[in-house]
């Protein structure tokens, strides 16, 4: 069996782009960000200690969801932010239950994709819970500028995290989303299915 992981550096498409592969291929979709941003909403937080450890659960839950997915013998997609620390733990499901991975990472240039990040952040439709790092609900009449992060702090964490460098245990394929409209999705769509097809 297999899953397909869609992976990459903030604001590259990921979202967009599990969406896509999820209506082609007819496969659910667990994001992490999405339980996330149920977490934010059901739970909220109040320091950045507590929003980091909503980020821990919505890993654990995403994986919980994706072994139940492996017990049934079911394709999906899961979609995140893969990192280096995330490998061991995610190698070992795939183990268990004799799962593929065809890995898709969206990366680019990082200075245009950095203008892309800053302008998500400041877009009405980005979830708050992901911008605000102090308290989520903001509470009313309270909330103060967030801080900008760097155009240098963001290619560090890229790299110290390995964000575009990810692999699991099957194909990779990059994906240059510098210009993301100027992405050939079918032809990215044939080739995971020609992975598929053969393992």
């Amino acid at each position: 069996m297999y899953c397909i992981l869609v992976t990459g550096i903030p604001a590259s498409g990921k979202s967009t782009m599990a969406e896509f592969l999820a209506e082609k291929l007819r496969l659910p979709v667990i994001s992490k960000d999405k339980v996330k941003e149920i977490l934010f909403d059901d739970v909220g937080f109040s320091s950045r200690s507590d929003k980091v450890a909503l980020g821990t659960a919505a890993m654990n839950i995403m994986y919980y969801t994706a072994q139940q997915m492996m017990k049934c013998g079911q394709s999906f997609i899961l979609e995140n932010n893969f990192e280096n620390v995330s490998q061991e733990s995610l190698l070992a499901l795939l183990q268990k239950y004799s799962y593929t991975a065809v890995t898709v990472v969206l990366t680019g240039d990082y200075e245009v994709i950095y203008q892309r990040f800053l302008a998500r952040n400041e877009s009405p439709d980005r979830h708050r819970g992901h911008v605000v790092n102090d308290c989520y609900p903001e509470k009313e009449g309270l909330s103060r500028p967030v801080p900008v992060l760097s155009f240098e702090n963001f290619c560090d964490g890229i790299k110290a995290r390995g964000m575009d460098k990810f692999n699991a245990n099957g194909p990779c394929i990059v994906v240059d989303t510098t210009n993301f409209s100027h992405v050939d999705k079918e032809a990215l769509l044939r080739k995971i299915c020609g992975y598929v097809h053969r393992s």
